[in-house]
């Protein structure tokens, strides 16, 4: 992290540390806002691979967010995310494990390589992240939020290993909450459906395509339209906040009501 020289000790001790994943865009970049806005105290670490978006995530709340320059699934990535952390701010209350890929793909058109990207940014990397996180979650009695998918509920056609390793997400939350509570660490999740990002446009889909997917989605959403970033985000900060004290294992669908439709 640039310009980091020891811990912040105007900071720490005030307001939440916060970790954010994927918070160059999307769900990822809202929630670093939100973090940020709803306390003007917090300091959000907002960690993506590409400087220029984290850049602009940073400048809505200057001096709040901090961007960060990592990718979480190289061997030092999660080591590296926490001590960065710790080194600027002296403590770690929150872990938002929101990075993701969402490759589409029918099943005779997976690769082994493709496989081992997908599985090691969906769910090898917030596994070894959440286990950096421990001993200062430990410390704070933090909390650790898991962004999943609401299609992990039911069946996606020609994404069934995206919906497969976030199902896995979901999985380990329930575990993670009940194996982390001694510790005084809360871990819950969101499971968004139709929001509006740039992931289709990641995942390398056409126009075409992405109108099809679009289609599908208003059709199973029974609110009929799709979800903004801003709206998962609530939802995240609303989890993890301390008067959310009392709930852990929880996977919230974010998702216009598809996972009941």
């Amino acid at each position: 992290m640039n310009g980091t020289t020891g811990t912040d000790e105007a900071v720490a001790g005030r307001g939440r540390v916060v970790v954010v994943t994927g918070a160059g865009t999307g769900i990822g970049r809202a929630t670093a806002w939100a973090f940020a806005e709803q306390d003007p105290r917090a300091r959000v670490v907002a960690v993506g691979r590409r400087a220029e978006p984290l850049v602009g995530t940073a400048e809505r709340a200057a001096g709040r967010i901090v961007p960060l320059v990592a990718d979480v699934t190289a061997p030092d990535g999660p080591a590296a995310v926490v001590r960065a952390a710790l080194e600027r701010f002296g403590r770690l209350d929150v872990l938002v494990n929101n990075a993701g890929i969402a490759p589409h793909a029918t099943l005779g058109g997976y690769t082994p390589e493709g496989i081992g990207t997908l599985l090691a940014t969906n769910l090898t990397a917030p596994v070894l992240l959440t286990q950096a996180a421990l001993p200062a979650l430990t410390d704070s009695r933090g909390v650790v939020v898991n962004v999943s998918t609401a299609v992990g509920l039911r069946g996606w056609p020609g994404n069934s290993v995206y919906a497969a390793s976030k199902a896995a997400v979901d999985t380990l939350t329930r575990s993670w909450a009940v194996e982390l509570a001694p510790r005084g660490i809360r871990v819950v999740a969101v499971a968004p459906g139709a929001i509006e990002t740039p992931i289709a446009d990641h995942a390398g889909i056409g126009p075409e395509q992405r109108a099809a997917l679009r289609a599908w989605q208003l059709a199973h959403t029974p609110l009929g339209r799709i979800g903004e970033a801003a709206e998962v985000a609530w939802a995240v900060t609303q989890l993890a906040a301390p008067q959310a004290s009392f709930v852990t294992g929880v996977v919230l669908p974010v998702d216009g009501g598809a996972v009941v439709g």
